[in-house]
């Protein structure tokens, strides 16, 4: 697996609550993305990212982190899958556009594995 990139995702009642303090306190001031149940935000150079997430829309978990894999979310499903991890969530093309699965690590938490069409 190559990943892409790796972003925080934290838990959050109302997106519209925690919004002032990522953005008027933090100063992450472009929100890369918004559907209601999960929303980006980041510095204005990229390099500072973090998504809130009330509650995941598809799958029956929320997850700590998302790590972009580009083109190589099929081998790291098979790869999760061959080496025994728990999938939370299969392999699915989501309404929304991305390709991704959930798999717990060994240590509990769930992380989102992904692929994004501009990876």
């Amino acid at each position: 697996m190559q990943p892409t990139r790796i972003i925080a995702n934290l838990s959050v009642p109302d997106i519209g609550e925690a919004r002032d303090f990522y953005v008027d306190y933090l100063g992450l001031s472009v929100e890369g993305l918004n559907m209601g149940w999960v929303a980006r935000f980041q510095s204005p150079d990229g390099q500072a990212v973090v998504q809130l997430v009330t509650r995941d829309a598809t799958a029956p978990r929320d997850s700590v982190i998302s790590v972009a894999v580009g083109d190589g979310v099929e081998e790291a499903y098979e790869e999760a899958k061959r080496r025994g991890f728990e999938i939370v969530h299969p392999l699915t093309t989501e309404p929304w556009g991305l390709r991704r699965f959930l798999v717990r690590a060994p240590d509990g938490n769930v992380i989102n594995i992904v692929s994004h069409k501009n990876d």
